[in-house]
């Protein structure tokens, strides 16, 4: 491989991105959870879920605003190493960003000062109006983001006229053949992320034997959630596969590590790729799943890495490898997610610090899955930005190689000091646990301790 400046601009581009995608990953998750929490704390009353939503509040507050800081960068970094490809595609692109600050982010920022400082000074009604709103915004910036990099996947609705891009039809653009799977799939990675997330700090606290009024009821309901959860993903995730086979064959190809055009390909489990000479070493695969996966037919026919010459071919090892560990991680929370629906059913969901520490080992690698979910989009699209019609050596700028290597080790260097203050005091935050509920002055002086019916027995 050569380190050029195209090269480094990819790497730098990338790096940003993966680093960012933690953290609205964990935005998108935790607004919903608090939305869910606080609205069964105004319907019960019992002060447990209002617990519960302060708590992780703060640290939904510590993530939202590590997901402004670092997304900041990244329309320098397109506007300065991929001007070319702004100056032809921007009349879509540009249009999609402003669509997500203006109408999502806006919504979010609009609302997140009631939300995060409201809980003593605004009513419980407007309160939760304003956790509603943040966690819709959050959604939409999630819809407003996907379209963008699902147009340049499966782009449509416009039309070339003196080598820019005309937009012919919004709705064709935004809703394109791949942006309702993939941002539902996204959505759903989300929510099990932040299960999981949710259900290692609970069993933390279970293990230590603090906060359980708190940690019981959040490690019952998040690991119940991920019961309905994981499965749908499955199922989302077939579903964007067939797109990606429809679509993209040559990025299904990659995916399975598929060299020659074939029916009947087989799925395989393991292999080590080889790009230079076309072929995968210690091979071992299941024959014709790979078909039936992709197609929904034993003997559908795959396209070929081989198929085309090497230079418009994916980047094979990292999405063959990184697509394993996405549907690795995922099927790994659903076993897990079943195994604790069968402990609670036998009624000791609480019993076992072997399953606690399990759950606390895990907790992080929803992170991992979805980080390992964008390498396999964006390495399975390569070597194209838009998908056929503008490839990297086209829209990448004509920028000094050493400004490029200087900018990637500096963003390297301060996203690392930024990231571990955001460990350091999510850490702190969660060692430290819910302090005193905050109420606004229409239910402070009614609202009284209820026993929390907990949603699964305790067991012994």
């Amino acid at each position: 491989m050569i380190i050029d400046t195209t090269m480094l601009s990819r790497i730098q581009f990338g790096f940003t991105v993966g680093f960012h995608i933690l953290f609205p990953t964990f935005t998108i998750g935790l607004a919903v959870f608090l939305s869910i929490m606080e609205g069964i704390w105004l319907k019960t009353g019992n002060p447990i879920y209002l617990k519960i939503c302060q708590f992780w509040t703060k640290i939904f507050a510590l993530t939202f605003g590590m997901g402004v800081v670092s997304g900041i960068v990244l329309a320098y970094e397109l506007g300065t190493n991929f001007g070319p490809f702004i100056n032809i595609a921007g009349g879509v692109i540009g249009a999609l960003f402003v669509y997500e600050v203006l109408a999502a982010f806006f919504l979010e920022a609009g609302f997140l000062g009631v939300m995060l400082f409201g809980w003593d000074k605004v009513s419980p009604k407007l309160h939760y109006v304003a956790t509603i709103m943040v966690a819709l915004g959050t959604l939409f910036s999630a819809l407003g983001i996907l379209s963008a990099n699902s147009w340049m996947q499966t782009p449509t609705g416009f039309h070339i006229e003196a080598g820019r891009y005309v937009v012919d039809s919004w709705w064709a653009v935004i809703f394109n053949p791949s942006t309702i799977p993939r941002f539902l799939h996204m959505a759903m990675a989300s929510l099990l992320t932040t299960c999981f997330a949710i259900a290692g700090v609970s069993a933390w606290y279970l293990l230590k034997g603090r906060h359980l009024d708190i940690a019981k009821p959040c490690f019952s309901f998040v690991l119940g959630a991920a019961v309905l959860i994981a499965p749908m993903q499955v199922f989302l995730g077939d579903i964007v596969g067939l797109k990606i086979y429809e679509y993209q064959p040559l990025k299904t190809a990659a995916i399975e590590g598929n060299w020659r055009t074939q029916k009947g390909a087989p799925l395989i489990l393991f292999a080590i790729p080889n790009s230079q000479q076309e072929k995968n070493y210690y091979e071992i695969s299941i024959p014709k799943l790979a078909s039936l996966i992709n197609t929904h037919h034993w003997d559908g026919k795959l396209l070929g890495l081989k198929s085309v010459p090497p230079s418009e071919r994916p980047v094979v090892g990292a999405t063959f490898w990184m697509f394993r560990v996405m549907v690795g991680i995922g099927f790994l929370f659903l076993f897990v997610a079943l195994f604790a629906l069968w402990r609670n059913w036998r009624g000791q969901l609480y019993s076992s610090n072997r399953f606690y520490r399990l759950c606390i080992l895990i907790a992080p690698l929803g992170f991992l899955s979805t980080i390992a979910g964008w390498m396999v989009a964006e390495s399975g699209r390569q070597p194209w930005i838009v998908y056929n019609l503008i490839n990297i050596s086209q829209g990448a700028s004509i920028v000094p190689f050493h400004q490029v290597f200087i900018s990637l080790i500096l963003l390297i260097v301060v996203y690392g000091i930024i990231f571990s203050f955001y460990l350091f005091y999510l850490f702190k935050l969660i060692r430290k646990g819910p302090t005193a509920l905050l109420l606004h002055e229409s239910v402070a002086d009614v609202i009284t301790e209820t026993p929390f019916k907990y949603l699964a027995p305790e067991g012994k």
